[in-house]
């Protein structure tokens, strides 16, 4: 079988002989974009090791660590005798940072979209309301300073989206629940590669901080019923920014 990764591909994201760590960070996007882009589908099965790490002009280690990382994200299975396979996409862990980095690479499918918008309907109105029975001083400062500089920057930043990350993920770490704690940077991650896709074409249509502003406020006052009602309300607008960024492209 013939590799569908150009060798080429990888020398922007290389470093100088000796930094294996980057060569090796590169053969992992190189395989996990052409994965998440359909270039290899289920069951399908990769090129042998030997020869897939000689046509990317890597070393077999490099090759086989990548491999190793894309085994832990669910994405790949590998065998004796059979050779490593892709597995169906309802084994892959899509809301790994990486997995959705890879995804967003290119243009995510309506059905990746659909599914982050769903979920964050359903668990950050949740995690607002525990958050504002539980929060601390520390996560209210954290919320508060996250939103300072989301005003202050802009999403179209990469310090304002790093600082819309932060506000969403510490609403669900101040849940103080191990369970959505555990979802944290998977929901955070699909908030920022979802933020960043919608301004590929066009401009938000509206500031967007006004609304993370009143769930900060009904978190602090302690009142989860409005908390979780403004979440609703923030994650229902950000799918219609993203719909409006796909020029009116139906998601749900």
């Amino acid at each position: 079988m013939t590799s569908r990764i150009s060798p080429a591909g990888l020398a922007p994201a290389q470093a100088p002989r000796g930094s294996g760590r980057r060569i090796r960070g590169a053969v992992l996007q190189a395989l996990g974009r052409a994965v998440l882009a359909g270039d290899y589908r289920p069951g399908e099965i990769l090129p042998g090791e030997v020869a897939h790490a000689s046509e990317l002009g890597v070393s077999r280690g490099a090759y086989r660590e990548a491999v190793q990382a894309l085994i832990a994200k669910g994405l790949v299975e590998s065998k004796p005798k059979t050779g490593t396979r892709i597995l169906p996409r309802g084994r892959w862990n899509m809301l790994d940072p990486d997995v959705l980095a890879w995804a967003f690479s290119g243009t995510p499918d309506m059905r990746l979209l659909r599914s982050l918008f769903e979920l964050r309907a359903v668990i950050e109105p949740f995690a607002a309301r525990l958050a504002a029975e539980r929060r601390t001083d520390e996560d209210l400062a954290i919320m508060d300073a996250a939103l300072l500089d989301m005003d202050r920057l802009t999403l179209a930043d990469e310090q304002g989206l790093a600082a819309d990350r932060r506000f969403h993920e510490t609403i669900l770490t101040a849940s103080d629940n191990d369970a959505l704690i555990a979802l944290s940077s998977g929901i955070a991650a699909g908030v920022e590669w979802s933020t960043r896709f919608k301004q590929r074409k066009r401009a938000l249509p509206r500031d967007p901080v006004p609304e993370h502003r009143l769930v900060y406020e009904a978190i602090r006052a302690a009142d989860g019923e409005t908390a979780s009602e403004r979440m609703k309300t923030l994650v229902q607008k950000a799918l219609d920014d993203t719909w409006f960024g796909m020029g009116g492209g139906a998601i749900l």
